[in-house]
């Protein structure tokens, strides 16, 4: 089987599994806080290091819904380019320089508790090599968050809270031709604070901490396979002495504009995604299996996402197949 029917193959099975996520989406699936699926396709979200660490403009959404539970996140990254493009006979043209700006809006709906927010993240990329493809990137985000609380679930004829809030995210990223390596640290204000003076009420935000390391192993340089094995520990103030609990193994596989992968999560479930690229357009789905439950009384969360990729091979360093 040739590599033109490959990809042609996986092509349609892709849109046959993302029509069938449709149908599975209206029936409800068991939601996380946030999609899950973002710590996998979009981890600039977690780590403000990572926007414009790739020469690429980008805006990203990802979807998952569950009853009267549903999160949905949209996002987008850039690295801005260089007002002064140098000289025809330049023995070494830039098109970037090293900022990188980024957003999001976000909507979490979870139980008696609805957040709506929206966020503003920042970036400086300075190299490490005089060929420019490693880099050291520092980042910060602020955000702010309205929360709507229904307490009536806890207070019968209580009044509903709402809470303004704002709060700031930081990271620290590392990324070359192969090895790549973050800390970050999100929700840095913690909890806005009981507005309640019974102390009944508290808005379900917390500090959460991201370490991530990988390297990218190339398996085919001709053929574009590329296979991608990193680690993801991920903490909150209450369980940052549960280290060894902490810590999500992830696997991807690059076949030129297939990505596919798993993902082994602390909980105990395991989750695998897929992901097709298009020439400027990428679809893809993330699954958590329930390994603690049946399936019938635990159902698999199933999760979406859509990216466009508005600007592809600016850059001299960048490839058709970058991701």
């Amino acid at each position: 089987m040739t590599l033109r029917s490959d990809k042609h193959i996986l092509r349609r099975a892709l849109l046959t599994l993302v029509a069938v996520n449709l149908c599975n989406l209206a029936i409800g699936q068991q939601t996380p806080l946030n999609p899950l699926s973002y710590w996998v396709f979009t981890p600039y979200v977690y780590n403000p290091a990572m926007v414009g660490s790739k020469d690429f403009l980008t805006l990203d959404f990802n979807a998952a819904f569950q009853g009267n539970s549903n999160a949905q996140i949209l996002s987008g990254n850039t690295r801005l380019s260089r007002t002064n493009p140098g000289y025809f006979n330049s023995p070494k043209l830039k098109e970037f320089n090293g900022v990188g700006l980024g957003g999001s809006l976000f909507n979490d709906l979870n139980g008696s508790s609805h957040n709506i927010g929206v966020s503003a993240a920042g970036s400086y990329q300075i190299p490490l090599s005089s060929t420019e493809l490693s880099f050291l990137s520092f980042g910060a985000s602020v955000k702010g968050v309205y929360n709507m609380l229904d307490t009536s679930e806890v207070d019968a004829g209580s009044p509903s809270s709402n809470t303004f809030y704002p709060n700031l995210d930081a990271g620290i990223y590392y990324y070359g031709t192969n090895l790549f390596a973050g800390v970050s640290a999100i929700n840095l204000f913690g909890n806005p604070g009981d507005t309640d003076t019974s102390g009944k009420y508290v808005i379900p935000v917390s500090r959460q901490y991201f370490l991530t390391i990988g390297y990218k192993f190339v398996l085919s340089k001709s053929r574009n396979i590329v296979l991608e094995p990193s680690v993801l520990v991920d903490a909150t103030d209450s369980t940052l002495g549960d280290f060894a609990d902490n810590i999500n193994p992830i696997i991807k596989l690059y076949l030129d504009n297939f990505l596919l992968g798993s993902y082994f999560l602390s909980d105990g479930n395991t989750s695998f995604f897929f992901q097709y690229r298009f020439p400027r357009l990428y679809l893809g789905a993330f699954y958590e299996l329930p390994r603690k439950t049946a399936y019938y009384k635990k159902p698999p969360t199933v999760e979406l996402t859509l990216g466009f990729n508005f600007r592809v091979g600016k850059s001299r360093l960048s490839k058709r197949t970058q991701w």
